[in-house]
């Protein structure tokens, strides 16, 4: 009798916005989460150690669960009894895509249990229960993911971030939630301000690439920062004393982390930095990995995440997902909020 291997997923977090880039630009960093999988006869068993412990769910409602049964039905693969083991280190609720990563996680491993590489219905698939692609992208291919979405589904595509870029997070004590700090947005923006931050964005992707030396004034935003200050009003005035000590700085996703990008890896003493705990990160070049223990020797083998599909380019510059639909069936995306209150 045949047995389905177990899997191991580490899927790295991820920033999103960048400041002007709003639901579009996301860069992967080098902080983990990791999940095992082991298909059983029958039942569901959650384990989760580490962030969230004891605070997300450990039923059929785990963010992973959801992936992953969602990818089993797209791909038309039966998963009876399910035992999965979530080792967190990814901080909850402070915009370091932690529901991202977990989406990314469950639709990977069911891939991989249905032994199918994936393909540009992967993203669209984890993106659809974000409900936007930028850092479910960055948490899937690594470095630096400019996202989309047409009539039809999400789109990606990867950059390679250039190589100086040393990220520094500032993680406070409190969290967000991204439904309310989404609420905090108006309807409409002024077109000058529209204009701006559309500049800022086009420069951004430059300076993250090629000309870091720009990142102060490629980081500025006018569309979504301003009208979210009063979540959290230390984060504001953090960013604003880095900003105006030359550092670029924005606030991570829905915040509220900090991300800084000092030309030097470090940061000036501010005291509006109280408060903070301070993480020096890697870019994660790369994005999740999904490694298979099985075949019969029970050695462990690692499998390509990165999807494959007609018409698309993996090259020096990164993957490019889009343009191709696939023949497989396509199961409803759930689009409802994710279990993590994450941005």
């Amino acid at each position: 009798m045949v047995t389905v291997p177990a899997l191991r997923v580490r899927v790295p977090a991820s920033s999103a916005n960048l400041g002007p880039g709003f639901d579009a630009l996301g860069l992967a960093l080098a902080l983990y989460d990791e999940v095992e999988v082991t298909p059983v006869a029958s039942g569901l068993r959650v384990e989760v150690r580490g962030e969230g412990a004891g605070q997300v769910p450990t039923d059929e409602d785990h963010l992973v669960v959801r992936a992953l049964r969602a990818a089993c039905r797209r791909l038309d693969h039966r998963l009876d009894g399910l035992v999965l083991r979530c080792h967190n280190t990814i901080p909850h609720a402070r915009g370091l895509g932690s529901s991202a990563a977990a989406a990314v996680a469950g639709v990977l491993a069911g891939y991989a249990l249905a032994g199918r590489e994936p393909d540009e219905a992967a993203l669209d698939l984890a993106a659809g229960f974000d409900g936007h692609a930028d850092n479910v992208g960055a948490s899937l291919l690594g470095g630096l993911v400019i996202s989309w979405r047409d009539e039809q589904s999400f789109q990606a595509i990867r950059v390679e971030p250039h190589p100086d870029l040393a990220p520094v997070l500032l993680v406070p004590e409190g969290t967000s939630v991204t439904k309310i700090t989404r609420a905090l947005l108006p309807a409409g923006v002024p077109h000058a301000d529209a204009a701006f931050t559309a500049g800022r964005a086009a420069l951004l992707v430059h300076a993250l690439t090629a000309a870091p030396q720009l990142l102060l004034a490629a980081t500025e935003d006018r569309l979504h920062q301003p009208y979210r200050r009063s979540a959290y009003p230390a984060t504001g005035r953090l960013v604003d004393a880095l900003r105006a000590a030359g550092v670029p700085a924005a606030v991570s996703g829905a915040g509220p982390t900090v991300l800084a990008l000092p030309a030097s890896g470090g940061l000036p003493p501010l005291g509006e930095a109280t408060g903070f705990t301070r993480y020096r990160l890697d870019v994660a070049r790369s994005g999740a990995t999904v490694i298979v223990r099985g075949g019969g020797d029970g050695a462990e083998r690692a499998r390509s995440t990165h999807p494959r599909v007609s018409g698309c380019r993996d090259d020096a510059r990164g993957d490019t997902l889009r343009g191709v639909q696939t023949p497989c069936a396509r199961a409803p995306v759930p689009r409802s909020g994710p279990s993590h209150p994450d941005d």
